[in-house]
């Protein structure tokens, strides 16, 4: 648990990457992670190395990034809950990524077009930056427990470290637009109403919160 709890603290996002090739090792296991979670998650996931062009866009730039050459896309067929899988399963593949060793960026739009190949009912809907960081990035200003769940000191142990993993989870801009409640040991979570990303970010909270709290010990409700 505090391992798991680690490595999200020590992860943030980074933008500018050190010209150096992912090495073969790694991409191995990286590939056969991303290939569990194509089957767990039903998606179609791809990783594509050693292709600077995506980031060497005007938005890219935009958005500041530089010299990376690597990146995740997280991709699926066409459905309603297609971003929120993309979040939850795109934020395990970016912490197998951590724990080997490399640095990601969730990037919306901040890039150009991807080489990733798609069937015709399926949407690539975000992608995200891989490589060798020049730093590990830097933290950023965090809401309290209060301001996204109805947590309290009497809240059971397992509630506050999912609510203590949850964030620590990325979101769009930084906006941490969730709500958690909890009834006994059943949970809910709720996306705002107004932002970028919303559903993607839910996947996202969605997979901090379950490995933060251990997903034995309760049950997601509507």
């Amino acid at each position: 648990m505090n391992d798991i709890i680690t490595l999200m603290e020590t992860r943030h996002s980074v933008r500018q990457y050190r010209d150096e090739t992912i090495p073969a090792d790694i991409r191995k296991e990286l590939d056969a992670y991303c290939s569990e979670l194509n089957r767990k998650g039903d998606l179609h996931i791809q990783i594509i190395y050693d292709e600077a062009e995506c980031f060497n866009s005007a938005l890219a730039h935009y958005g500041r990034f530089k010299n990376c050459s690597s990146y995740i896309v997280m991709a699926g067929k066409k459905s309603a809950d297609l971003d929120e899988r993309c979040g939850y399963y795109g934020e395990l593949l970016v912490l197998k990524a951590q724990a080997l060793g490399l640095n990601t960026c969730w990037a919306a739009l901040t890039h150009g077009k991807s080489k990733a190949i798609l069937k015709e009912d399926e949407k690539e809907v975000i992608i995200i930056a891989l490589g060798f960081g020049k730093t590990q990035g830097n933290p950023h200003r965090s809401k309290s427990p209060a301001e996204v769940s109805d947590m309290t000191e009497e809240s059971p142990d397992w509630y506050k470290k999912g609510i203590q993993a949850a964030l620590l989870a990325p979101t769009a801009v930084n906006q941490q637009k969730f709500r958690f409640t909890r009834d006994g040991s059943k949970v809910s979570v709720r996306p705002g109403k107004i932002g970028s990303c919303l559903k993607i970010d839910l996947g996202i909270v969605k997979c901090h919160f379950e490995l933060g709290a251990g997903i034995e010990n309760f049950e997601w409700i509507q």
